[in-house]
């Protein structure tokens, strides 16, 4: 069985090194973008380069006309989706509660929330032994703010990754007994450009030291948990929120 995964928010950061391992470990890949096709062009033809199958494809996860899309593209072009990871998500700029405005909190809530579960919805409909499909697995990438909360940071984000901690465990149960396991990694502080989205680039930097093992986590090492999920060695492992996080 050929197996197709779709990486939302591939361009880079973790989805990319996601991406990238995703080919190397055999997988028809879908880097899925919202603006910036350069850059998901890019991971791509490195991996086209290097003799894998990839796609880019745009689409905003928060809209649903787009996720549709998205995945009738993946039918097209790759085959039906086996495998997704949740990647996609956005933070605003640093701020406590008492200065977020409801427009902040839909952009942010929409993103990393509805996002998630319509793109789930997509994959379910294609993977589950219900509808005839073969399986499938799904990762979603959550946080650990959302058991530390980010206070004066990033609320808002954190309790939108408490609400895909949830997602994860209700969604696992839902569809286990249909051939589909859904899992989460929770990183920690890594090096990615989200950082500078929240308006401070060096954030690892600052925070490292509250880290156990006193350094920042790689994208890599995030997308190394997160092939593990998907693959057979993680077989009979659903509902499971897998921390990245240096032991914080």
């Amino acid at each position: 069985m050929k197996r197709v995964l779709v990486i939302t928010g591939g361009s880079r950061g973790i989805g990319a090194a996601t991406a990238r391992l995703g080919a190397a470990n055999g997988y028809a890949v879908c880097v899925n973008y919202r603006h910036n096709e350069a850059a998901a062009l890019a991971v791509t033809e490195e991996i086209t380069r290097g003799g894998g199958e990839a796609i880019a494809v745009a689409a905003d996860v928060g809209s649903e006309a787009d996720v549709v899309r998205l995945f009738e593209q993946v039918d097209e072009m790759l085959g039906p989706v086996t495998a997704l990871v949740n990647n996609a998500g956005i933070l605003e700029t640093q701020m406590r509660v008492e200065h977020m405005d409801a427009a902040r909190l839909s952009r942010v809530l929409t993103a990393n929330v509805v996002g998630s579960f319509l793109c789930a919805r997509e994959a379910i409909r294609r993977m589950s032994t219900r509808h005839g499909g073969r399986g499938g697995a799904i990762v979603n990438v959550s946080s650990i703010a959302s058991r530390l909360g980010a206070p004066n940071e990033y609320v808002d984000y954190a309790a939108a990754k408490g609400a895909i901690d949830s997602f994860t465990v209700g969604l696992a149960k839902e569809v286990a007994s249909e051939g589909i396991r859904v899992n989460a990694v929770r990183p920690g502080v890594i090096y990615t450009e989200i950082h500078a989205s929240g308006g401070e680039p060096g954030r690892v930097e600052r925070v490292k030291a509250s880290v156990p093992m006193q350094r920042g986590g790689q994208a890599d090492e995030v997308a190394r948990a997160i092939l593990w999920l998907l693959s057979d060695e993680a077989s009979y492992s659903t509902g499971a929120l897998l921390d990245v996080t240096g032991g914080r």
